[in-house]
């Protein structure tokens, strides 16, 4: 639950990773059945959020990805004061994730933990925001699915927020949780959830009577041995009435309870709106001081008291009150009424007997007993049959075949004895184009023999434009394509405007749309190993300079006298040699000869040779040579 400070835990691989390049983990805060909490910071806005990161298991199912963010979206839209805002969804290195508002304080559940139990007035001031947000959700078609003390949170200013709109839609399409669902959350499941998974607003007006009883009574209304056996008394019996466990209720409540828990949703309140109006005027019609009066009156529930559900000792049969007007009749106990088997009952047209003798009454007896406890073990018996047989027994779970070629799905399921059909392609996260992207019922849905299953064919990612990553680090730019569901691969070429170890490009280039996913082609990284050094040997030292200047090198030139028949005015090296790559504004050193000092053109008159430099000339009176 988005509520509450960190928690002291071992070290958490995700603590302090930034999720879609945005929201930094800053620490744990709970751990549920599909998902954990964390208390994040979102760096663009600058705000404390919660982030639910579901488990790996469960963003592997593919139909749940798709369906959790489908669901996400809408619960994004509903805004009212007392549901936990929804702000983003996505799907980052692996992780499927919601980010929601932040809301410091604690649940409902540590509420009751804390008190036990709540007087009347207490428990209808906690109900009526509850209601209201259900009811916002209601009149926006959405159906919450889980109310529970657990989504039920508690500001430190007093506020009653809900959370988690919308998601157990998407938890109960995943095989992968649909274990951990029903464990979690049966003892607030309406019947029509329990017999055929369908909901709608009155099964939330279901949990919400549930969770008036609980508040009132400090305990859930049934309990047994297993999740099984508490999804039969949801379906099989009357939610009992809380003066049945409380002395001094007032009636008004019981009459709350025995309308909103009704198993046949027909005769429940519409939806949260309307129940929140009767509860209201519930609420006004009450004493003042009706929770101090029955807190004097009964003493405190235990702490954790809600694994029991246990009458006072004072409190018979004889004394239950009566149903109120909208109770269905009482059906506490099992589908065999313990009082078929009561003597009345089975000796009414017996003939009369001649009186029996000691060893008769006691032979007679236990034969009595026995034929009892044999009746009552065959009824048992037949009982738990006919309970498997109706939630168990005549379905098969749906095999996963998501990732199959189609042939070899289909044949896998025919098999097995299922109808095939296929279904229009869908778009998938994780399974490569022309496979099974998803199957309707999904996998590890119940279902009976010779049922339709229809095959979802992926079309693989939607193809979206390859993002401009050019100046960027190959991290960087690994790290946002992989957030669009690319794969990527690295490549080295030089460059002349980007620096050494940026990205220059990529392939397909930015802009171009490109298929994301298993199956498709990768993004090439291309990152710029620096510039070629330009050959320049052989030219003359200010050319050579030139030359390394427009390409952006700094130049050093060492320069030597001509010897060996070299020529002057040259560069005899480089270093770098021609054709390096080495970042802009490197040093290249050069190695040069010497312009050559002398010049033999002189003249002059006489036997003299005339010497000069240049263009000079000698003088003299012979002639020169």
């Amino acid at each position: 639950m988005p509520v509450g400070g960190p928690m002291t835990t071992v070290a958490d691989p995700l603590v302090g990773l930034v999720l879609a390049g945005r929201y930094r983990i800053v620490s744990h805060i709970a751990r549920g059945g599909m998902a954990t909490v964390y208390r994040a910071h979102d760096l663009n806005l600058g705000r404390e959020i919660a982030v639910k990161v579901m488990h790996p298991n469960i963003a592997q199912d593919e139909e749940f990805v798709a369906r959790f963010i489908g669901e996400a979206k809408s619960a994004a839209g509903l805004s009212h004061p007392n549901v936990v805002m929804v702000y983003d969804q996505g799907f980052s290195d692996r992780h499927v994730f919601l980010v929601m508002e932040y809301v410091p304080g604690r649940t409902l559940r540590d509420l009751l933990k804390e008190r036990g139990r709540l007087g009347p007035r207490q428990a209808l001031s906690l109900l009526q925001p509850i209601l209201a947000a259900l009811g916002a959700a209601h009149r926006a078609g959405l159906v919450h699915r889980d109310v529970k003390p657990e989504n039920v949170l508690l500001t430190d200013d007093g506020q009653v927020k809900v959370a988690d709109f919308g998601l157990a839609r998407a938890v109960s399409a995943s095989n992968q949780t649909k274990t951990g669902l029903i464990m979690g959350t049966v003892a607030y499941m309406a019947p029509e959830q329990v017999v055929s998974s369908s909901s709608d607003a009155r099964s939330d007006v279901y949990a919400a009577g549930i969770l008036l009883f609980e508040l009132l009574t400090g305990m859930q209304p049934h309990r047994a041995e297993s999740p099984l056996a508490v999804a039969y008394k949801h379906v099989n019996e009357v939610v009992p009435l809380p003066s049945s466990v409380l002395r001094g209720m007032p009636p008004q409540l019981d009459t709350l309870v025995a309308a909103a828990t009704a198993r046949d949703p027909a005769r429940r309140p519409p939806d949260a709106d309307r129940f929140l109006a009767v509860v209201a005027e519930v609420d006004a019609a009450l004493p003042p001081d009706i929770d101090q009066a029955l807190a004097d009156a009964i003493p405190a529930a235990p702490h954790n008291s809600t694994d029991v559900l246990q009458l006072p000792p004072a409190l018979t049969a004889q004394q239950a009150p009566t149903p109120g007007p909208h109770a269905e009749p009482h059906q506490h106990t099992a589908m065999l009424p313990v009082g078929m088997f009561s003597s009345g009952l089975l000796n009414r047209d017996t003939p009369q007997r001649e009186e029996p003798t000691v060893i008769d009454r006691v032979l007679s007896a236990f034969t009595g007993r026995l034929a009892l406890i044999g009746v009552g073990l065959i009824a048992m018996l037949v009982l738990g049959c006919a309970v498997w047989y109706q939630t168990a027994g005549q379905y098969r779970g749906v095999p996963s075949v998501v990732g199959l070629t189609m042939t070899d799905a289909r044949a896998q399921l025919e098999a097995k004895g299922y109808k095939v059909i296929q279904g229009r392609g869908k778009s998938s996260y994780q399974v490569e184009k022309g496979k099974v992207g998803a199957t309707d019922p999904s996998a590890g849905s119940r279902i009976s023999q010779g049922a339709v299953i229809t095959l979802f064919p992926s079309l693989g990612r939607d193809a979206v434009p390859v993002p401009d990553l050019k100046g960027k680090s190959p991290a960087e730019a690994q790290q946002q394509l992989s957030r669009l569901g690319f794969n990527t691969t690295t490549a080295n070429e030089p460059s002349g405007d980007i620096a050494q170890g940026m990205v220059t490009r990529t392939q397909p280039t930015a802009g171009e749309r490109a298929q994301p996913g298993p199956g498709s082609d990768p993004v090439t990284i291309y990152v710029s190993t620096g510039t070629l050094v330009p050959g320049v040997v052989g030219k003359s030292p200010g050319e050579a300079t030139q030359i390394l200047q427009d390409a952006g090198f700094r130049v050093n030139i060492t320069q030597l006298d001509a010897s060996g028949g070299q020529p002057s005015n040259t560069v005899l090296s480089q270093s770098p040699p021609a054709g390096t790559n080495v970042g802009k504004g490197s040093l290249i050193t050069l190695v040069a000869t010497k312009k050559d000092s002398s010049a033999g053109n002189g003249s002059g008159n006489g036997k003299g040779t005339g010497k000069g430099t240049g263009k000079g000339s000698g003088k003299g009176k012979g002639k020169g040579k």
